[in-house]
């Protein structure tokens, strides 16, 4: 009991160290399937990763702010936008993986991409992402990397909710 009483009462800069740490981790490892097991990203992959990025930026900043309650809230709240933005690609995909469409197709369109995200950040979606969404090549107990991505981003997410409904004062560490 003292165990989880310390680790429910870490200061938030710590808690948001370790998120930063583990998205870092996971986009590492995603980048490690892709060069050294040869598994091409495909649009909706490279969609997650950028979430997976923003979550781990906010989370470092976050990290280095040591931000009071109000601030760790906001803080808690971006984070929870961009893992509920992921999470959604990834449940997407998950489907799409369990009832593969006759034609494949994943991801959004390139007009909606470019109507829905500046140029800078629609390019790489287009051109990196070279996969077929519908296609399980990695398995991990049972899940595939839609899965354990979803896994993933809802624990962000319920992360983010806790870090939202923390009431005692966040110390910095």
């Amino acid at each position: 009991m003292p165990l989880l009483h310390t680790l429910l009462h870490l200061p938030a800069r710590l808690l948001y160290l370790a998120l930063a740490v583990t998205a870092f981790s996971l986009l590492g490892f995603g980048l490690y399937l892709q060069h050294f097991q040869g598994l091409e990203p495909c649009p909706m992959c490279i969609m997650q990763r950028y979430a997976f990025l923003l979550v781990a930026v906010l989370a470092l900043v976050a990290a280095g702010h040591g931000p009071g309650r109000t601030g760790s809230r906001v803080y808690a709240a971006l984070i929870g936008l961009m893992a509920l933005t992921g999470g959604g690609i990834a449940a997407r995909q998950t489907w799409i993986q369990l009832y593969p469409p006759a034609i494949p197709e994943c991801g959004p369109g390139l007009e909606f991409m470019l109507d829905s995200f500046p140029l800078g950040q629609a390019l790489p979606m287009i051109f990196r992402g070279a996969g077929d969404c519908s296609i399980v090549d990695w398995t991990f107990l049972g899940l595939s990397i839609a899965n354990w991505s979803l896994v993933s981003f809802s624990a962000t997410v319920a992360f983010a909710l806790w870090m939202l409904l923390r009431r005692e004062r966040l110390a910095s560490a």
